[in-house]
């Protein structure tokens, strides 16, 4: 079933390529996405043991990243095939295709316990990314592209020296080379500290510049603002919660050290650092798919403070991971529509957004609402627990860095979201074909339904979940 479950979007991804037309071809999506949201949910159910070599586990921490993802991609899977009808003069064989198979490297980064295996799993996701950042074919998304892929190549290229590193320190304490994690959490203690401390700063630099943290975000702005909605959404919502992922099993190993606490600062230094980096580049932005970038930038930033915190902030993290993941896809769908209705990014053409298109515009504006931690929204919840750990924890200089940012950059972000929902559309603006219509309307307003549902009630399976997973962390709710 666990081999079930990584190996069907690559049944999908050759059954997309083997599809003639492409009328037809983005139905493929939908289907094999369903399937593996199915086969997800049945195996959180009812988990199987590790395989025999111990390569492979669905764990917690696992199961939270999987199911993340599984919805987030169901979603856009969806929503691709209304999309793609309104770009059916351009070939989708690459896209359709590249998209499963990027699903099958998500897949393979949750259930990997080797983190070798995890470094091949996270590093296809990179490559698997780029023809999608390249759909647009023009000038600025091949520019785009390039700089995703220079950038976060020499990321994951510095995690392999770090998982090198870290592999020698296990040689040099005369014990086992392995990288097999299990065995790397139980002798996190007698490792060689001078190997696993350069492994700790390798590991932080190369899976934080492939989530995003600054000064590493660079590749962001560009990748986020040329790539279509869809695509954005899986880029802030599932590729990141991969590297989110990669960063939690250092994490793990960290804790089980004698270099837990030196991490966590390190974290909640770079946390609170992309914090203030979002507000400052948010503030009067131009280009509203830029501006997510910047958005994706700050909440990787909120993620890393709570991770710093540690303890009870850790379960706060693990949900605000769930949270960001989602809100971010209604944000990304709900944008590329309004993008297509005016053809343009720019604040100076896009005004009255909800007049044009009013529903995605209403959901625009929902998820930003969302996404500054506004109840009664999931981020507000996950948000206001961050904070009230920091203060239970005495970080008051933390909590009150956070809130000034969290203050800034809501002011910041509405600047440039209020007038592009509700300002007045521009007279000599030229009307596009795109209309608002079931198929990329329903599925963000279902997203933002659960986002909703979330900011009111967590169900009691997804809290023992998180708690689980904050468990294997060193903390709890």
């Amino acid at each position: 079933m666990m081999w079930a479950l990584v190996l069907l979007p690559l049944l999908g991804a050759v059954a997309a390529w083997l599809v003639p037309h492409n009328r037809w071809r983005p139905l493929v999506l939908p289907v094999f996405a369903l399937a593996h949201l199915v086969l997800a949910a049945s195996l959180l159910a009812d988990t199987p043991p590790p395989s025999p070599a111990g390569w492979i586990l669905l764990d917690p921490l696992g199961k939270v990243s999987l199911i993340s993802n599984s919805v987030l991609f169901t979603i856009c899977a969806f929503y691709a095939v209304g999309y793609l009808t309104y770009r059916r003069k351009r070939d989708n064989r690459v896209l359709c295709s590249a998209l499963l198979v990027c699903l099958f490297a998500m897949t393979l980064v949750t259930v990997s316990q080797h983190l070798g295996l995890l470094w091949i799993a996270l590093e296809a996701t990179t490559l698997t990314m780029a023809p999608l950042i390249y759909f647009n074919r023009n000038a600025r998304s091949i520019e785009a592209t390039w700089k995703y892929l220079l950038i976060c190549s020499v990321g994951i290229a510095i995690a392999l020296l770090g998982l090198f590193f870290l592999a020698y320190s296990t040689i040099v304490a005369k014990q086992e080379a392995t990288l097999l994690l299990p065995s790397l959490i139980g002798d996190a203690a007698i490792l060689h500290p001078g190997w696993r401390h350069a492994a700790f700063i390798f590991l932080l630099v190369g899976f934080g510049s492939k989530m995003g943290l600054a000064p590493l975000h660079t590749w962001k702005p560009d990748a986020y603002g040329e790539a279509p909605g869809l695509v954005g959404a899986l880029l802030a919502g599932g590729l990141v919660n991969c590297a989110l992922l990669a960063l939690l099993r250092v994490y793990q190993i960290a804790v089980a050290s004698t270099e837990a606490l030196l991490f966590q600062q390190v974290l909640l230094v770079m946390g609170l650092i992309s914090m203030a980096f979002a507000a400052v580049f948010m503030a009067r932005q131009s280009d509203f798919k830029r501006m997510l970038a910047y958005s994706s930038v700050e909440h990787i930033g909120i993620i890393a403070v709570a991770l710093g915190l540690g303890k009870g902030a850790l379960f706060a993290a693990l949900l605000h991971m769930i949270n960001n993941s989602l809100t971010k896809g209604v944000l990304f769908l709900s944008c590329g529509n309004i993008h297509r209705a005016y053809n343009s990014k720019s604040t100076e053409f896009v005004r009255g957004a909800i007049r044009r298109t009013p529903w995605s515009g209403a959901l625009f504006l929902a998820a930003f609402l969302a996404i500054t931690g506004s109840p009664p929204f999931g981020p507000f919840v996950s948000e206001f627990l961050i904070v009230s750990s920091a203060f239970g924890e005495g970080s008051y200089w933390s909590a009150g860095l956070f809130l000034t940012f969290l203050a800034v950059i809501f002011i910041g972000m509405a600047s440039t979201v209020l007038p592009v929902v509700l300002g007045e559309v521009p007279a000599t603006l030229e009307r596009t074909r795109y209309r608002d219509g079931i198929s990329t309307v329903l599925p963000p307003l279902l997203l933002m339904g659960v986002i909703l549902v979330l900011g009111l009630w967590i169900p009691a399976p997804l809290q023992e979940l998180l708690r689980e997973a904050a468990g294997q962390l060193g903390g709890g709710a």
